[in-house]
């Protein structure tokens, strides 16, 4: 079973290492730029339409693996309605980002397209049916479950959307977030590895993206932003395991009281920074809606820190409440690891604004 996971980062990530030079030459020659202004930290045009990448180097690594395997192994490989829903949504969210990084949609429109598709799991009968003692909460009824599981779709999909501000950063979280979830399925060896190859997929595909973004030089034309293509669909991408991992199904697998501690804990970084943000926002009246610079990388270059130094930063941040909480998970309850890692965050951001000049 490795062999398809290597095989569908291998495809992916070719996939992604030719696509983008074809999607750099077509950028340049259609003039499609991102421009910089007083709200971006680049200084350069760069074009902006990586994540189109990002999708079909995805689907082609996954149908070529899937119509492999049965060949290469005793197992196949199950497609279920739920897995046909998914696709069906980060369409639709990969479709909404390409409009906006080619023709611009208010920040409106893009959320009521993210809940729209976040109503498709659930009216496929995939939602989060159990908190598994968080706030002393376990099994929740589908009236509850099923707005949940909407409002965490959208609330990530926006988190990863939100947080792509410098290079690097939107990509690096989610191949954090995507290597955890990977090898939580390889684990429990769920549908026989049908979501292990999804996310082997744009893993492939996001580090084929990561050499043209971090490495390349605007100059020669090889630097590229992901845009809301890519960043839309990232979100949703992991929003959807998320949810596949929290909800609980013992068909599928056994009973894991760990189930939904381990999507708060690959995803903590970016979704508290949206939590923190959005009180900012609401203390200071203003628009959920208008973007700003109140991010933590914003304040990280703030700081001093170059766009580098900030991304080291950010990850070794997320990297350390994947090792905290997997040292302490057994010794106190989920809600007091939760309560632990918000006070941790709060106290680095405290640490953060000293440190920042006015």
């Amino acid at each position: 079973m490795p062999i398809h996971l290597l095989g569908a980062f291998l495809l992916s990530l070719v996939c992604g290492l030719v696509f983008t030079p074809a999607i750099l030459d077509y950028c340049k020659k259609k003039n499609i730029y991102d421009i910089p202004n007083e709200r971006k930290v680049h200084h350069l045009a760069i074009p902006r339409l990586g994540g189109i990448s990002f999708l079909p180097s995805m689907l082609m690594a996954f149908i070529i693996v899937l119509l492999f395997a049965p060949v290469t192994d005793q197992y196949t490989l199950p497609v279920n309605i739920w897995s046909a829903v998914f696709f069906i949504g980060l369409f639709v969210i990969y479709c909404t980002g390409i409009i906006d990084d080619l023709a611009g949609l208010n920040a409106r429109t893009k959320f009521m397209v993210q809940i729209a598709t976040a109503c498709l799991l659930p009216f496929a009968g995939l939602y989060v049916n159990n908190l598994y003692g968080l706030f002393g909460i376990y099994e929740i009824p589908n009236y509850i479950g099923i707005p949940l599981t909407i409002f965490i779709i959208v609330f990530i999909d926006n988190a990863i959307n939100l947080i792509d501000g410098i290079d690097g950063l939107a990509a690096s979280l989610s191949l954090l977030a995507l290597l955890g979830f990977l090898a939580y399925f390889i684990y429990y060896d769920v549908f026989i590895h049908t979501y292990s190859i999804l996310a082997a997929g744009m893993i492939g595909a996001l580090m084929a993206f990561c050499y043209f973004n971090l490495l390349g030089n605007p100059e020669r034309n090889t630097k590229i932003f992901m845009g809301d293509s890519g960043s839309l669909s990232l979100g949703f991408t992991l929003g959807f395991f998320a949810v596949k991992c929290a909800s609980e199904n013992t068909v599928i697998w056994p009973h894991r009281p760990e189930a939904l501690l381990v999507p708060l804990t690959l995803l903590f970084v970016p979704t508290a920074d949206v939590v923190r943000v959005t009180f900012y926002r609401l203390r200071h009246h203003k628009s959920l809606f208008d973007a700003d610079k109140n991010h933590i990388h914003h304040k990280l270059m703030r700081m001093g820190l170059t766009q580098h130094q900030t991304l080291a930063a950010i990850l070794a941040l997320a990297l350390s409440f994947i090792i905290i909480n997997g040292l302490i998970y057994g010794i106190v309850s989920p809600t007091l690891i939760v309560l632990i890692d918000a006070v941790i965050y709060t106290l680095v951001n405290l640490f953060i604004n000293y440190r920042t000049p006015l």
